[in-house]
């Protein structure tokens, strides 16, 4: 699978977890714990030029939402969101999809092997429809 994955998660457990999982099946991940400001991680995306990023939207320096609008809104930026958070209310699901979130995922639903697990098929049927 040779894709590459941006993680931005301020909770090192899942941070770690993810990126390791993900690495597993051939990824090639980069992270972000979120303590940067929104131009400092959206410099960080265009360097590393991710297929697909994983946005956690409660971070410790700034807004989620406002990230994923930024990420959205960035022509040089064309890759897919998803969304995992525990931001579970409908208002914060139909924001999300308003900024341009992809998928939304919340945390409680999933360990970090079905998320992953889910991400990978995701991906995989995405692969397909291009085809």
């Amino acid at each position: 699978m040779n894709n590459k994955i941006f993680i931005i998660e301020d909770d090192a457990n899942i941070l770690y977890g993810l990126a390791a999982q993900l690495g597993a099946i051939g990824f090639q991940v980069e992270t972000e714990s979120g303590g940067e400001k929104t131009e400092e991680i959206i410099k960080k995306i265009k360097i590393f030029t991710p297929d697909f990023i994983i946005l956690d939207l409660i971070l410790p320096r700034l807004d989620g939402f406002s990230l994923l609008e930024a990420i959205k809104s960035d022509k040089e930026i064309n890759t897919s969101v998803f969304i995992f958070t525990n931001l579970s209310d409908e208002d914060s699901r139909a924001r999300g999809s308003r900024l341009g979130a992809d998928y939304y995922f919340i945390k409680n639903d999933f360990s970090i092997i079905e998320f992953t697990e889910k991400i990978k098929n995701i991906i995989k049927n995405l692969a397909k429809k291009r085809k």
